[in-house]
Parts: C-alpha cells; sequence; structure tokens
C-alpha cells in the first residue's frame, strides 16, 4: 500500500510564500504573510479575537483587557483601546493606574515628544524633563495633570469609600468635560473618557502604585475622604464573570504585557473556585502579548497551560489560548486593525451600569454554596 501524500501527513497549516507588495492591508498582511514562529502567534491572536471571540456565532462573550508597561504615553490609549472600547469590543478593563494617569496629560492639552532614547539624563533632570525610554515631556506637564487630577478628587463626588471602578467611572465624567472644553468633542478621547460614556469599568489591581494613587495619598492628609475600597474591587470583577458565565456566556481576557493587572483579571476564576466555592471552570479565552519568559517563574510569563493548574483557565478551552512574545506596542495596533476590519461592531453591554445586580448574585452564589462549603467533613480521619 502506498503511504498518504506528504501533505496528508503533516498536521497544521501549509505555508505558501508569497512576494509582499505596495498597498497591503493589515488584514492581508496578518492571514498571508504570518506564516511562522511569533508572527503566527500573531496571527492566531488576531483570529481568535476577531473570528472567535468578537464574533461567536451563538454565544456571547465578555471581553476583559488588561494592560500594563507605558502604553498610553506611546498614544496606544486613544490609537487601539479607544476604538475597541466604542466598538463594544472590550467589556470590562484592569489597567495600571499609570497608563490611566498618564493619559490624562493628552486630554488637557499637553504635548509629549519623541526622542532619542541615548540622551544625557542628568542634563534631562537639569532641565525638568521627564525621560520614559524614548518619550519626553516637560516636569510642569506631571504638576498640571496632578492639580487637575486634586482638584477633581476633592469634589463632593468623591468623599467618601468607594472601588476603583467607580473612582474612574467619576474621574472619567472630568476628564471628558476637560476634552470636550479643549477639542469641542471632536479631539482626544482617553480610556477613563472613553469607558465612561460606554460604560466600561475599569479597575487598578494596585491602586496605590501610581501618581493618582499618590495624589488619594496626599489628599487623605489634607482630610479628603477618599478611599478606595479593594475588596469590592475584587467582588465586583469576580462578579463580572460570574454573570456572564451564569448566564450561558464565555469569558475572555486579553492581556497586553502582564503583571498585576494580568493577575488581577485571571484570579477572578480561583476567587469563584476556591475562596467562594462557586464551581467553575476558568476563562475560555486567553490571549497574552508579552516579552516575559516563562522560565523565571514570574506571572507575567505564566503561560495559559499554567494558569490551569490554578483554576484560571478551562482545560477544555486550551485551543482557544495563545501567546505571541512580542512588544506590544507592536502587536496590539495590528491586533485592532484587523478586528476593526474583520469583526462587527458589538453592542454596549454597559458593565457598569449593572455592577450592583452582579455583586448581589455574587453574594447570593456565594452564600448558596456556603451552606455546603460550612458542613462538617463526612469522610473521617
Amino acid at each position: 500500500m502506498q503511504p498518504p501524500p506528504f501533505s496528508a501527513r503533516v498536521p497544521g497549516r501549509k505555508i505558501v510564500p508569497q512576494p509582499l507588495t505596495a498597498g497591503l492591508t493589515v488584514q492581508a498582511l496578518v492571514d498571508h504573510y504570518f506564516s511562522a514562529y511569533n508572527a503566527a502567534r500573531l496571527r492566531e491572536a488576531s483570529h481568535i479575537y476577531a473570528r472567535k471571540i468578537l464574533s461567536h456565532p451563538t454565544i456571547n462573550v465578555t471581553v476583559g483587557l488588561t494592560i500594563s508597561g507605558a502604553m498610553t504615553p506611546a498614544g496606544l490609549g486613544y490609537s487601539t483601546v479607544v476604538p475597541l472600547i466604542e466598538a463594544g469590543m472590550v467589556d470590562w478593563i484592569v489597567s495600571t493606574g499609570a497608563n490611566l494617569y498618564h493619559d490624562i496629560h493628552y486630554s488637557l492639552g499637553y504635548e509629549l515628544f519623541g526622542i532619542d532614547p541615548n540622551t544625557n539624563d542628568i542634563q534631562l533632570r537639569e532641565e525638568h524633563i521627564i525621560r520614559i525610554y524614548d518619550i519626553a515631556f516637560d516636569q510642569s506637564v506631571l504638576l498640571e495633570s496632578d492639580a487637575f487630577v486634586r482638584k477633581v478628587l476633592s469634589a463632593p463626588d468623591f468623599q467618601r469609600r468607594m472601588g476603583t471602578a467607580e473612582m474612574h467611572y467619576l474621574l472619567g465624567q472630568y476628564v471628558r468635560a476637560a476634552e470636550d472644553e479643549l477639542h469641542g468633542g471632536h479631539g482626544y478621547r482617553s480610556i477613563l473618557s472613553a469607558a465612561y460614556a460606554a460604560g466600561v469599568p475599569i479597575y487598578t489591581s494596585s491602586p496605590g502604585d501610581s501618581t493618582l494613587g499618590m495624589n488619594i495619598a496626599a489628599l487623605a492628609l489634607d482630610g479628603n475622604q477618599l478611599r478606595l475600597d479593594v475588596e469590592r474591587d475584587v467582588n465586583e470583577s469576580t462578579a463580572i464573570v460570574h454573570d456572564c458565565k451564569v448566564n450561558g456566556g464565555l469569558s475572555a481576557i486579553i492581556i497586553f504585557g502582564g503583571g498585576s493587572p494580568k493577575n488581577f483579571a485571571l484570579q477572578t476564576e480561583p476567587q469563584m473556585q476556591e475562596i467562594l466555592n462557586i464551581p467553575e471552570k476558568g476563562h475560555d479565552f486567553f490571549i497574552q502579548i508579552t516579552d516575559a519568559r516563562p522560565d523565571t517563574g514570574g506571572l507575567s510569563g505564566a503561560t495559559p497551560s499554567e494558569a490551569v493548574t490554578w483554576g484560571k483557565i478551562d482545560p477544555d478551552q486550551l485551543p482557544d489560548t495563545v501567546v505571541c512574545y512580542c512588544d506590544s506596542t507592536i502587536a496590539w495596533p495590528i491586533i485592532t486593525s484587523y478586528a476593526l476590519t474583520t469583526a462587527a461592531p458589538r453592542p454596549l453591554k454597559r458593565l457598569y451600569d449593572r455592577r450592583d445586580a452582579m455583586y448581589d448574585a455574587l453574594q447570593s452564589a456565594f452564600a448558596a454554596n456556603k451552606l455546603t462549603q460550612d458542613q462538617p467533613d463526612q469522610r473521617g480521619v
């Protein structure tokens, strides 16, 4: 008997090299030229996001996005996150406070510049210029942004205890008003502003680890009553995933970078399974863009299969997980462009508006399962 043709015996996608041509679209570049290595992982990430997550034929998918690294100073807030929010392609966000804070610079009309990273930092310090690798701006940008933040956070709306989602929502309202005043409603939109308008809740997993948190701490010394409720954040974010699952939906986590935002979004599943004793299997989709290696043991480099052991990822869904080892500033615009081109906009879920109802449902589920959890172990010793 003749063996089957070689092509029939090799699993996978046939590589068909083609010469690049002028005027190539992002979609064509991803579909026909990203054939192997991390280019292929970027193609897989684009396909999973656009074709499976955003265009699932029968099941609603709730999309969580995590953001770490200095992305907004580089302009990726307005160029990538805001279009996804406005198209209904992101439903909730976990971000470092720094990304939200530095995004405000643009909202207030301040200027940031690209520079040579091989510069004299001592001279920059003497000239009161701040550097983020190859981005630079005058120190006054920070001071003026701080003054805006402190003025806003001193308003009566903020004089109480609240979670970071509520704080960001209220702050986003003021930031949007500043953008409207500066641009007449037709210019820059920050992540905070776009999320406020779309009802997308934004959480910060380490609220003290940014200039926003530093300003809140300084105001507390002066009698300001704003206090951030981190316990509320843990339960509220878990309630989003719980609501998605109990209503027959699927949960997707899209991770740019890693760090604390990655863990905070993924821990919603073990929070349900191990802490609240609510039966669950894990998130259904996992896409990560990172430059972190898995062999150093850090969370940023932890793979989806490793996350399975923690209950963070549904083991049955590993084919719908992918890690692309690439700079987010390269991969993110490509994934965003691909999604906006190939997937239809989705109705806004406005999860922020439903926070209390989802929280109450999680609390009820915990109470029901706690009765079982508190019963004595009948297995003996």
